[in-house]
């Protein structure tokens, strides 16, 4: 059945066309995991293969067939040109490119899905694990099929965090290399895992407390925002301001250490 874009569709619709799509795209990951892969330099530390591109047009085709008007934004093929619609699908075919390129199987699918600007759906798939993250806006958050909510730690010292650095570290001076420090001496542990998406899915999931990051896509956070989101934690900027998916740095936490997380960076923005 064909969708204009004025027409109203179910989030389980929208969720079960993700969650089909996400499968699909993680399936082509392995077999090209399996089979071996071309690796293209974007810039001398961004990685894309031909993985990426594979588990993108798996991913935009699935949904053009259930709703071909429905925008969509993807990492490697950007906007495109679609027709406005009230919805658009958010797209990292394979978040986490330099872990899958190097064999470390810490990698994932992600999709998120919004309607006039206000996200609705997100499903991660880390293929390896066959662990599906899932959630719509109101419902709460599931791993493979079972709730999930955040952590219950009360301070930052018994915390264990995530932080990822972004590609062009070694050139400007927007890192958070003095965060990383900070956090070490202040938190349980700091970990970098490469994944965005599974950061965010993992503190929703109760794995990790806190993890923040300075460059950040829309792609990166779409579906991890929701699923955080409907597991009861907390999102924001690095102020502690309200968070946009369209704007690069974010804090995601359980909500108790989010405001000592935001101390520790706070120290390094008044710097």
């Amino acid at each position: 059945m064909l969708h204009s874009e004025d027409t109203q569709v179910s989030t389980d619709r929208l969720l079960s066309v993700a969650v089909e799509a996400s499968k699909a795209a993680g399936k082509v990951l392995l077999n090209y995991a399996r089979s071996g892969f071309n690796i293209r330099h974007k810039t001398p530390f961004n990685l894309v293969t031909d993985a990426d591109h594979a588990a993108e047009e798996c991913i935009i085709d699935h949904i053009r067939r259930h709703f071909p008007s429905h925008r969509t934004l993807a990492e490697e093929r950007g906007a495109g040109a679609d027709a406005p619609s009230r919805y658009r699908w958010i797209i990292d075919p394979l978040d986490g490119t330099t872990n899958f390129a190097h064999g470390f199987p810490v990698y994932a699918v992600s999709i998120g899905v919004e309607c006039d600007g206000a996200l609705l759906v997100g499903v991660v798939y880390d293929p390896t694990r066959d662990e599906l993250f899932t959630a719509e806006t109101g419902r709460g958050a599931f791993l493979n099929g079972v709730s999930i909510a955040v952590s219950h730690t009360a301070e930052l010292e018994a915390a264990l965090t995530v932080t990822g650095f972004a590609y062009d570290i070694r050139d400007t001076p927007n890192n958070n290399f003095d965060h990383f420090a900070r956090f070490a001496l202040k938190a349980q542990g700091v970990r970098r895992t490469g994944s965005a998406a599974l950061d965010l899915c993992y503190v929703a999931a109760g794995r990790f407390d806190g993890f923040w990051e300075v460059k950040l896509s829309p792609w990166d956070m779409a579906a991890g925002a929701v699923i955080v989101r409907e597991a009861g934690g907390r999102i924001t900027d690095l102020r502690g301001n309200a968070h946009s998916i369209y704007q690069p740095e974010l804090v995601a936490s359980n909500g108790q250490i989010h405001h000592e997380m935001l101390d520790v960076i706070g120290e390094n923005l008044r710097s």
